[in-house]
């Protein structure tokens, strides 16, 4: 991956999740990302 491709997605997934926060509030984002951190502990868990 090219440093432009990672700077593009990079800018397109902050983009993307303002978007959905000014429409749809944060309440979900919030979940998402406790949702995602128990995941990462769950993944470390198993290493």
């Amino acid at each position: 991956m090219t440093n432009r491709i990672a700077i593009f997605l990079g800018l397109f997934l902050i983009a993307a999740a303002a978007i959905d926060i000014a429409l749809f509030g944060d309440e979900h984002m919030i979940f998402l990302g406790k949702k995602l951190f128990a995941l990462i502990d769950w993944a470390a868990f198993w290493r």
